[in-house]
Order: C-alpha cells, then structure tokens, then sequence
C-alpha cells in the first residue's frame, strides 16, 4: 500500500505537495506577483491556490481546481498520477465557481475525458450559465460538453476505502455555491474561501495564531463583513466537528488554538451587527465584476460600523429580498449590462424595492459594462421617477476596477455609511443621552486635556495606473519606543487612508510647526471627495522610501507598520522610523488642543 509520505512531482516551479493522508494530498498553487483578487486590493504578499487530490479505486477526486492561469501546472498533476495509477475517471468537487474555474473544468474535460462534476445545486446554476460563455479567440473550448453533474442539495457523506467525506453546502450572497468538506478520518476541513488569507506561503500551516491573525482579518473584513450573519451560522455549525487542521482555498493551513480562531470569527461577525444601522446591497453579478464593486462599497461602509447585508437577488427570494428591504436603513442596487439590458433578478429586485421601499431612505446604484451601460442607466430613472434620491452619481465601471477605482468606491461607501449614520442620529436625538451629556460630562473634559503633535500623515502605495495616495490630519501622535525609534498613532477606521497602513505598509508623518498651520489645516481638515486628489497643486517632496513631504512642514518621518491593534472605532498603528530631518530648527512643533475627550 502506498504510504502517505510519498511524493509523487518532481520540483515544479510556484508548485508545492503536501501529504495529509493515504492517497490523500494537497497541492498549493503559488503566486507571488498576483495584486489583483476580488475587491482587487490587497496586502502586496501575493497568493496561493490550494487544490487537493484523492486517488482510490480507479478514481480520482479533485476538490478545488484552480483558476485557468494554474491550468499548465495542474495538467503535470493530473499527467503523474494518470502514469502512475489506473485512473479511470476524474470526479472534480467544486465550491466557488467563477469563470476562470469554470475555463479550469473545461480544459480538464478537454485534455483527459471521463470527467464528473459534484456540486451545489447554485453552483451547477453558475457553471451551467458560465459554461458557454466565451471570450473572442477561445473557440477552442466552445464545444465542450458539460459533464455530468451530481448536485449535493444538502450535508452528503462520500465514503471510499480511505476516507469518509462530508460534503457540506455553505451558501454565501458572495458564493452561493460554496462546499465544505470534512474528512472524517484525517479530521481536516477543506473550508474554501471561508478562513482564507492572502498570502504566497511555503509551509503547510502557519507557524501561530499571530503570524496570519492581522491577514486573514483583512480578508474577512473585505469580504466576509457584508454577509456576516450567514458567516457566522457556517462557523457555528463546523464548531461542532472534531477538527484538527482547517485548509482554506487560499493561505496556510490553521492548526493551532482552532476554537479560538473560530470564535474570533464569530466575534467579528457579532460586533457588526450589534443593533447598528443597516443597508440592503442587493445585486446580480455575471463575471465577478459588479460583486467586486458591491465589495468595496460594503468595506467602505463597514468602517463607520454600519451594517452591510449582502443580497445576491439571483439566489434570494422574493419573501427574504422584501424583508431585507423592510428592516434596512438605506439601500444599494448593482447590476451587469447584459445584451444592453439588466439581469431578470434585478428587475425583479427592482420592481420590490419600488413597492416596497422607503423614498427617505439613502440609496445609491452601482454596475459593471462591457460594451454600454444601459442597465444602470434603468434602475437610474426607475429609481428616481419611483420617488427616491440618489445619494450620490451611479458608478459606473467598464470590465474590471482598477486599484485607484477600487479605493474611491471605497470611499463613496464611507461616506455613504457616514449619511446613515448622520440620519440615524438625528432620528435619535431625543433620546441620545450620550450625545447631550458628553458636553459636560467630567470624564471626557479630562480626557480631553491629553494633547498630542499636530501632523499630517501621508502615504502612497503601488506604482504607475495602480498608485494610491491618501492624507489625513493626525493629532493622536506619540513617541512609542527608544529602541528601535518608534511612535503611535490613532487613525479612525473610517479614514480612507487606513486600507493603505496596513503592516510592512510605509508612510510618511509631516509634524507641523505652530507657526506655519494656516494652509495645511485648511487643505487637511476639510472633507475630501471620494476620489479627489489631497495633493493637488502642491509641491511636495520625497522621502528615501517615496513617501509624500508637504510643504510648511516642521520635521518628517519616514516610517514601517509593525504592528495594529483595534481599539474601539480606532485602529492603533504602531511604526518603526526609517528616516527623518527637521527643516524648521528654530520653531515649535503644533500641539493639538481639545476641551472634551468626545471630538476631535
């Protein structure tokens, strides 16, 4: 019998094998440059594709194929085990379906034949919708027949010889073909998307918690957060199964405190939706782009703690869509253009919130195109004719966002999220005692006595069409540490530049002499447009990591992100200093000073 130690690949470039059981392993697809997932930001670390094999009784079982771009790599796989086994037929078990693993399934159907589809019932609705779908110049793949397909409707157990399978269907707004699987012997779970982080890692699991804690939040926060109810109900029911190792779609397996992660997990969910303020994002999507958009406007929105309840209306009922719509604060309606119209589910959708929807409540709309727009332009005069007010213009996006788009949706999503908030106070005021006593309340007149250096934080991240650059007025500045140099600082969670402090993130803090505040308080303390330019018209300099200097000011610092921890509606960066001069040797440094610790 073969042993679990073997190794079947030769070396093979951005390729790794694991051996989690008896004809049982996983293969890690590496991507070290990729930038580019589905919010389309990311922590600049790169990725990794996790696809596992199962061969057994002339049959081999493929639990996640990868997306197009691994093809090459997976067919010298799927090639070594052929020559090595009787292989029959290939059972390929899919969760997530978009249309590069769709493209993946193709050419695995076209190159080896005898191919077997297991899936969800929404994921054969997906690949089914997917599956002739093609772009110009892949003619090659227009005439493959989909295979057969066996759809798991609910908890399923695929025994063989070797293992006992549980395949679990997980049903997101974002994946609504999602599939976990459980193996009862090894007691792994395969959790797809769910748990994933971003990362081109080369070991099997993460050396501890720590090491991926802050990566793999930044990945719940950009797409979890939205349908964090539905999130939480999967987490707390794989709490239940005795597990040893969680090998997620993308990152490194999680074996160490596995109740602690997945209580974090739950934690997360349930400190967004403790009676916060909520939008409806209710949207179709044929490629992934439109969700992408819809994604970053939910991560916008998210920071000022308003609640995001995603909607994918293909997969949705008219009864839920309705009660959605009936609980929500404001809404937000996206939408592809397909043949120069909309999807049937939105105008479906479009029609219930038409009924059903509250004309004072904020709303916005946003799509993807590829030839024309026509599609937003309808829910634009549907909605409007019906009575509502559109919060701010229609994004529109031809294809796929870009970084610096992604960052400016992310923005309208903020200020976005500011205006229900904003609406939900004034609802409130009468009986918001916080509101009205923190003005005289001893406590916060005290802690607003704590003053800090008066600074303007900049930071630029990335290159060419894909740099981003953001600013804001700091005043919670302090020195942290001797040894190395280091210093503190409190930015709000709903700052746009926040998504660019990330850890191994640089930035640049310009400290302000009290005697030159006049014109970067004025530029730096007004609100800033989604998208605007904070620097524009200024002649700004460099520091040696590329970092934005501003004129009028007292010293820079040049400086790293070591380490964040959240802290209420704060996040507290902690950042080694790199470099830094004073320009203005004879002046004072700006200290900030408050009367009450409840403002700014």
């Amino acid at each position: 019998m073969e042993t679990k130690y073997i190794k079947l690949l030769k070396d093979i470039d951005n390729l790794l094998e694991f051996n989690i059981g008896n004809n049982f392993k996983c293969f890690r697809f590496l991507d070290n440059r990729k930038e580019r997932f589905e919010l389309e930001f990311n922590l600049e670390k790169g990725t990794s594709f996790n696809t596992f094999f199962i061969n057994e009784a002339n049959k081999l079982i493929i639990i996640y194929p990868p997306e197009i771009n691994h093809f090459e790599s997976l067919k010298k796989v799927i090639d070594v085990y052929l020559e090595k086994f009787k292989i029959l037929e290939i059972y390929i078990i899919t969760g997530h379906i978009n249309p590069k693993i769709t493209d993946t399934i193709k050419k695995v159907t076209q190159s080896f034949g005898h191919t077997k589809l297991i899936c969800s019932a929404p994921g054969k609705k997906l690949i089914s919708e997917l599956w002739n779908l093609n772009k110009p110049g892949e003619v090659e793949l227009l005439n493959i027949k989909l295979p057969d397909i066996t759809i798991i409707k609910k908890e399923y157990l695929l025994e063989s010889t070797e293992n006992r399978l549980h395949l679990i269907p997980a049903p997101t707004a974002r994946w609504p073909g999602g599939l976990l699987i459980y193996d009862e012997n090894s007691e792994i779970l395969l959790s797809e998307k769910l748990f994933s982080c971003h990362i081109a890692c080369d070991e099997w699991s993460e050396n501890n918690r720590l090491s991926t804690e802050s990566d793999r939040k930044f990945f719940y926060n950009c797409l979890m957060a939205p349908m964090s109810s539905q999130i939480t109900a999967i987490t707390e029911k794989i709490i239940e199964y005795e597990i040893k190792s969680i090998a997620p779609l993308h990152g490194p397996a999680i074996e160490y405190s596995l109740k602690s992660f997945l209580n974090d997990y739950i934690r997360w969910g349930e400190n967004l939706t403790n009676n916060n303020p909520k939008i409806a994002l209710i949207y179709a999507s044929a490629y992934g782009n439109t969700a992408s958009i819809g994604d970053a406007l939910a991560k916008g929105i998210t920071t000022t703690s308003v609640e995001v309840e995603s909607i994918n209306c293909e997969f949705t009922s008219g009864e839920d869509l309705i009660s959605s719509i009936k609980k929500a604060d404001g809404y937000l309606l996206g939408t592809p253009t397909l043949g120069g119209h909309a999807p049937t589910p939105i105008v479906s959708a479009l029609g219930s919130l038409l009924s059903e929807g509250d004309r004072e409540k904020p709303i916005g709309i946003f799509g993807s195109f590829g030839w024309s727009g026509e599609a937003i332009d309808l829910l634009e005069s549907k909605l409007q004719d019906g009575g509502f007010k559109l919060s701010f213009a229609p994004i529109k996006v031809k294809f796929s966002p870009n970084k610096p788009k992604i960052k400016e949706i992310e923005e309208i999503g903020t200020h976005f999220g500011r205006k229900i908030i904003k609406k939900a106070k004034q609802k409130n005021r009468k009986s918001d005692v916080g509101m009205i006593s923190s003005k005289t309340d001893p406590t916060l007149k005290a802690l607003g006595r704590v003053v800090g250096s008066l600074c303007v934080l900049t930071a630029s991240k990335g290159k060419g069409e894909n740099n981003l650059k953001s600013a804001m007025l700091a005043s919670w500045v302090s020195q942290a540490s001797f040894s190395p140099p280091g210093l503190s600082i409190a930015v709000a969670k709903d700052r746009a530049v926040e998504s660019l402090l990330q850890k191994g993130d640089t930035f640049a803090l310009n400290i302000l002499s009290s005697n030159n505040l006049k014109e970067p308080l004025k530029r730096f303390s007004k609100p800033f447009a989604p998208g605007e330019n904070r620097f524009s018209g200024l002649e700004t300099e460099e520091t040696p990591n590329g970092q934005i200097i501003i004129p009028d000011s007292l010293a820079w610092l040049d400086a790293t992100v070591r380490e964040r921890m959240e802290c209420g509606d704060h996040w507290v960066i902690y950042a080694e200093v790199n470099y830094g001069n004073v320009i203005r040797k004879d002046e004072l440094t700006a200290v900030h000073h408050r009367k009450s610790g409840s403002n700014y």
